[in-house]
């Protein structure tokens, strides 16, 4: 009998070289992968000739198969071929449902583990120079999604935006003008934004501006998902903004003393 086993596999937040040795031998040796929109199909390359592949979109507004969906054939192809590899987008554990999948393994009695893989978080970020926390700016980042399951944008973005906090919010371009309205009531209209889409590929676009224009910005740009949108004082760090944004600084302090 075939070794039952499902690997949750991170595959990083776009680059196909932006992933872990690990993930690269369980995709070497999977019988089955079953991707996502997310996951950069160049990785497809990895797996045996023999093996099974199959996509199981998961991306806002074109889901291929429901979640219980995804379950049961996880379940099946570990039972009907051994090693199935579901290969998702960023890491598993960061909005990633892995749990439900985790659960739905377990319950079946199958062997289940997780490859941890860069998310866009940390990934899209740093490929634009821009950190998420930088001493004398801020102390901490917050990584929200955009909407509930009701499709309501998170009450954890309004107490991020009375924060110092960089902001990191996924899946939110839907609501990017109302979140965008969230800050400025709470008094972030001047403070800086990026937002990155399908960040570390050769697709990447990218647009900078402030709370109070980025919507118009990224309308003009034509940015849709799947982008992340980072809202805090980090953003000036750019390369594009950083002689500014020190020229700022250094007259600043010369006005004070």
């Amino acid at each position: 009998m075939k070794e039952q086993l499902i690997s949750l596999v991170g595959a990083g937040p776009g680059d196909p070289e932006l992933i872990t040795l690990k993930a690269i031998k369980a995709i070497q040796n999977a019988d089955v992968i079953l991707y996502d929109a997310l996951a950069n199909n160049a990785l497809l390359e990895y797996a045996s000739q023999d093996a099974v592949k199959m996509f199981v979109g998961k991306r806002f507004g074109c889901h291929a198969l429901s979640q219980q969906e995804i379950n049961n054939v996880i379940i099946e192809y570990a039972m009907s071929h051994g090693r199935v590899v579901r290969l998702k987008g960023g890491d598993p554990f960061v909005f990633g449902r892995a749990m439900e999948e985790i659960d739905a393994a377990r319950e079946a009695g199958i062997e289940v583990e997780v490859i941890p893989g860069i998310s866009s978080v940390l990934g899209v970020p740093a490929s634009q120079m821009i950190p998420l926390t930088c001493r004398g700016i801020n102390e901490s980042f917050w990584v929200t999604t955009g909407t509930t399951q009701s499709g309501e944008i998170s009450a954890d973005i309004k107490l991020a935006a009375q924060s110092s906090a960089t902001v990191i919010i996924l899946m939110a371009m839907s609501k990017l003008e109302a979140i965008m309205e969230v800050f400025a009531e709470h008094g972030k209209s001047e403070t800086p934004v990026a937002i990155i889409q399908d960040g570390t590929t050769d697709n990447e676009k990218m647009v900078i501006g402030k709370v109070n224009d980025i919507y118009y910005r990224a309308q003009y740009k034509g940015l849709s998902n799947p982008a992340i949108i980072m809202v805090g004082e980090v953003v000036n760090l750019h390369p594009s903004l950083y002689k500014h944004y020190v020229k700022a600084n250094v007259e600043h302090a010369a006005m004070k003393s």
